[in-house]
C-alpha cells in the first residue's frame, strides 16, 4: 500500500512543540469521519474549531476515498481554513 501526501498551505515555523494530527476520513460516498464518528459536512468546520482549541498547534489530514467527489473534498478543506486550520494535507492511496 502507498500513500501520497500533499500539503497545502503549509506554515513552517521553528517551534518545536508537538503538532497532532487531525485526521478526517472521506469514503466513497462521501461519508465524512472525524476520530472515528460519522460528521456531516455542515458540521466539519465546528468540530476542526473545537479539535483547534484544543490542540492550536495541529494539523488537518485528509484521507479520501478514491471514489469520493472532488466537492465533498473541497468543502472538507474550506471548512477547515475556515476554522483556521491552514496546515491541511491529503493523503491518497495510488491506484
Amino acid at each position: 500500500m502507498f500513500f501520497l501526501f500533499y500539503s497545502v498551505g503549509v506554515h513552517h515555523d521553528l517551534n518545536l512543540s508537538i503538532r497532532r494530527q487531525l485526521q478526517m476520513f472521506i469514503r466513497d460516498k462521501g461519508d465524512i469521519w472525524i476520530n472515528k464518528r460519522k460528521v456531516d459536512v455542515r458540521s466539519v468546520q465546528a468540530n476542526i474549531e473545537r479539535l483547534k482549541a484544543e490542540n492550536p498547534q495541529g494539523t488537518v489530514v485528509i484521507q479520501a476515498d478514491k471514489k469520493a467527489t472532488t466537492d465533498t473534498l473541497i468543502k472538507v478543506m474550506d471548512s477547515a481554513r475556515a476554522a483556521g486550520v491552514y496546515d491541511v494535507s491529503i493523503a491518497a492511496q495510488e491506484a
